[in-house]
């Protein structure tokens, strides 16, 4: 085990968790609601260091990342655990897992041959995606270190509980934050994520932004019943646009029936339509349909003259920008294009 970082010592040998919004209190031979973090004799060890779960080489598209360096490679990373206890959750064989020592799931990655592997593989960069990275910060800081001293981009796929003292540790070396805005209520929230401190979320979002100045995009997957209410989606696109900016891109996704929410419907064609209405009348300048096939809304086109910058189809990308600049017009498209 790998003593963790960001934890206070606590009275009868129990410490607190500082590097997620849930900042359990865990007890002697506990560990916090993640599963990945154990209390030995007052000090706190993460168990998932240097293993990993999952390993692949994916489109940037797939993260959806959009507006960062389309049509590049990046090698992506799980491992076990979650901050979260989301009952429709897709990765769920690798969330709720909770791993134990010597666990024969877990495989030895370490920060430094994950760096190797991409650079093995011509990949573009490092991203800590599957379970959420924000309980991995022990691997994902050393990680992030690595891979820009070795030109790599490096990216988070997150539920967006990552605590302002773990981003200032990781702030340096982090490029991308892509974050799930799972709902804008406190109620929603509980349902579809068993937690409802949606300010603590905000709030890191908007830091990671600001302070560190993370390329940032946001995914709401549009759950019937749940968070596809007007009042929920025009909330999250008006947060967007005064927290983030309206150059902000917005991925508004449909959901498919699974595990605990196996009883709801797909979410409608006509629900999507609306939650993009929403973000634009809101006045996001990027908001797209994901999940849906080919549909034209995944395309990037032109704020000035609506002139199409990036074309896609699945998750490939075919970009026309010339710098960073529409092909027609030549306004600036934002975004990180490298």
């Amino acid at each position: 085990m790998h003593e963790a970082l960001l934890y206070e010592p606590l009275d009868h040998a129990r410490v607190r968790c500082g590097v997620c919004a849930r900042r359990c209190v865990v007890a002697p031979g506990g560990c916090g609601i993640c599963g990945t973090r154990m209390n030995r004799d007052g000090r706190l060890f993460t168990l998932i260091y240097d293993r990993v779960s999952a390993v692949h080489l994916d489109p940037i598209e797939k993260k959806p990342l959009y507006h960062f360096h389309p049509g590049t490679a990046v090698l992506s990373l799980g491992s076990f655990g979650c901050s979260f206890k989301c009952p429709g959750c897709q990765n769920g064989e690798l969330s709720r897992r909770a791993p134990v020592e010597d666990d024969p799931a877990l495989r030895v990655l370490t920060p430094a041959a994950a760096v190797d592997a991409a650079l093995h593989v011509e990949a573009a960069g490092l991203c800590w995606t599957y379970n959420d990275p924000a309980i991995w910060l022990e691997h994902t800081l050393e990680g992030a270190r690595l891979a820009k001293a070795h030109g790599l981009y490096t990216a988070y796929v997150t539920n967006g509980t990552a605590t302002r003292a773990h981003l200032d540790l990781i702030g340096p070396y982090l490029d991308a934050y892509r974050v799930d805005i799972k709902a804008f209520s406190p109620a929603a929230y509980r349902t579809v994520a068993g937690f409802a401190d949606v300010a603590a979320l905000l709030d890191g979002t908007a830091y990671a932004k600001a302070r560190w100045g993370m390329h940032v995009e946001c995914v709401t997957n549009v759950t019937p019943t749940i968070n596809d209410a007007d009042a929920e989606l025009a909330g999250i696109a008006g947060w967007i646009v005064d927290a983030l900016g309206p150059d902000t891109p917005w991925h508004v996704t449909r959901f498919h029936p699974y595990e605990g929410f196996a009883h709801l419907p797909a979410t409608p064609l006509a629900t999507l339509e609306r939650a993009y209405a929403l973000g634009r009348a809101a006045g996001l300048r990027y908001v797209y349909v994901g999940n849906v096939a080919d549909d034209p809304r995944q395309e990037t086109h032109c704020p000035a003259c609506d002139a199409v910058g990036i074309r896609r189809s699945g998750y490939r990308a075919v970009s026309d920008l010339r710098d960073g600049a529409c092909p027609q017009c030549g306004g600036v498209i934002a975004g990180v294009w490298g």
